[in-house]
């Protein structure tokens, strides 16, 4: 079948063409209005070593990273994602689903704090109060194992929580998903249609018009009495 005979059975079918189409965009748009707009805002911090292992660079902490820093990292984002955690957050004011994750192709011991929510202003407040928190938990991890105020692992904010961002990719996924569904039904409609408006031939005529036989140039036909 060549792009000439599907035009040609879409335009005799153009009455299941427009009901599928009217019915594709009702679909679409029940997914666009059922799925609430989502917001995302992130920021960024990294672990610094303790003061007491600064004094041989000169105090200065970026020169004395360790890979230990990130091994703290890892254990940091875990506290922070477990249940005891995530019901402290929302005692203090967190909405939203929040995140906490080594960064991805750090160099150093980062890690990002995301929440993701459907008010962008209450997004924004929620990462605040997410990168605040984090690093009350670092100190009360350490303080729970007696370490020295001087030996403690800081925290510095390395991005602020950034403005919350509309988080469209999904929404627009489903719905390009959804428009296409929508056209190969629509298209299948238009061809099953056509299938059925056509003449069904008796199987016995049938077998009585090919029965037929050819003799040199000349055929001969049978016929059933």
């Amino acid at each position: 079948m060549d792009l000439a005979e599907i035009s040609r059975v879409v335009r005799r079918r153009w009455h299941v063409l427009v009901s599928g189409l009217l019915v594709t965009g009702l679909l679409a748009a029940g997914v666009f209005f059922a799925d609430p707009a989502k917001y995302q805002s992130q920021s960024t911090v990294e672990l610094l070593n303790s003061q007491k292992a600064t004094v041989a660079f000169d105090g200065n902490p970026f020169l004395s990273t360790q890979v230990a820093l990130t091994g703290m990292v890892d254990s940091l984002s875990r506290n922070l994602n477990s249940d005891a955690s995530l019901a402290e957050l929302t005692k203090l004011g967190v909405t939203g689903t929040t995140n906490a994750m080594i960064a991805n192709n750090a160099m150093a011991p980062l890690m990002w704090l995301t929440v993701t929510g459907t008010n962008a202003d209450q997004v924004l407040t929620s990462d605040r109060i997410l990168t605040a928190y984090a690093q009350q938990r670092l100190q009360q991890l350490q303080a729970q194992q007696s370490v020295d105020p001087g030996a403690m692992i800081r925290m510095m904010t390395i991005v602020a929580p950034q403005k919350a961002s509309a988080q469209t990719k999904t929404k627009i996924e489903y719905l390009v998903l959804v428009a296409l569904l929508g056209v190969v039904v629509t298209l299948a409609g238009c061809f099953y249609a056509e299938a059925r408006s056509r003449p069904q031939l008796d199987p016995q005529t049938m077998e009585v018009e090919n029965s037929g036989v050819e003799l040199g140039d000349e055929t001969v036909q049978f016929s059933v009495l």
